[in-house]
């Protein structure tokens, strides 16, 4: 516990300026929730199937957090109509981009016949990281409790993230050291965003997370059920996807409560 308390005044220590303490040290979770995945990783190699339990589950969880919190947290902004649209259809273009950038890196990893890391891809989860840490910073520049359900969410985006490193050619301890560089740079951009967004106008935070609800649907549509698909799919799947949202959707009500 001392070391809990030590830990907590130490990196309270490093908060930048114009950023909540409190807020500060929830968005240090997504991060530690990442390397821990990288550890747990380093010891214990789950199977396809426990792999794709896993991210039914997580897929429910954002599922849950586009609909309970971040469209209606959209809808408070006020941001005119264009824009919200606008700013959605751009989100939709830049990560359709971002796949097909992706599927090119496999493609040209596989025709060289590439047994190492693949830099290309690894940059891209990185790229993907970045964008949730700055969704968790508007979240939390919108106000009330949408940067923390945010935080919660995507927490368990990046334990399965932490995970899925296993089915990778890193091993052992760089498989600890990539996880804590993804911790690393959601909490580098959730302050960012933070930073950046805490006296912006709603037009700019309505389009931030109009922006943030088209990477999330796509995080949920074309990464976590398409790859959770790749193995035979069991009939329990689907109650495990609905029992994330119901995770999600009971955290959200019984904290307004």
């Amino acid at each position: 516990m001392d070391l809990l308390n030590v830990f907590q005044k130490l990196l309270l220590t490093f908060i930048p300026p114009g950023i909540d303490s409190q807020n500060f040290m929830i968005m240090a979770v997504p991060a530690g929730v990442a390397l821990s995945g990288g550890i747990m990783a380093s010891l214990w190699r789950p199977s396809r199937e426990m792999r794709s339990l896993i991210q039914h589950f997580a897929a429910g969880i954002i599922l849950a957090a586009l609909a309970v919190e971040l469209l209606p947290e959209i809808e408070r902004e006020h941001a005119k109509g264009y824009v919200l649209i606008g700013a959605f259809a751009f989100g939709s273009v830049f990560m359709y981009g971002l796949k097909l950038w992706t599927i090119k890196l496999e493609q040209r990893a596989e025709h060289t016949g590439n047994s190492g890391v693949n830099i290309g891809l690894l940059i891209a989860t990185f790229i993907d990281v970045a964008m949730d840490g700055f969704i968790i910073g508007a979240g939390f520049a919108a106000g009330g409790s949408t940067g923390m359900i945010l935080a919660l969410g995507l927490s368990v985006e990046l334990l399965f993230l932490g995970l899925s490193l296993t089915s990778e050619t890193i091993g052992g301890w760089r498989i600890i050291a990539v996880s804590g560089c993804l911790g690393a740079t959601v909490f580098a951009f959730a302050c960012l965003g933070n930073y950046l967004l805490a006296h912006a106008a709603k037009e700019v935070i309505g389009g931030v997370l109009a922006f943030s609800a088209a990477a999330l649907l796509y995080l949920v549509t074309e990464e976590l059920l398409i790859e959770a698909h790749e193995v035979e799919e069991k009939n329990i799947s689907t109650l495990v996807l609905f029992s994330g949202f119901l995770v999600f959707w009971s955290i959200q009500i019984l904290s307004a409560g």
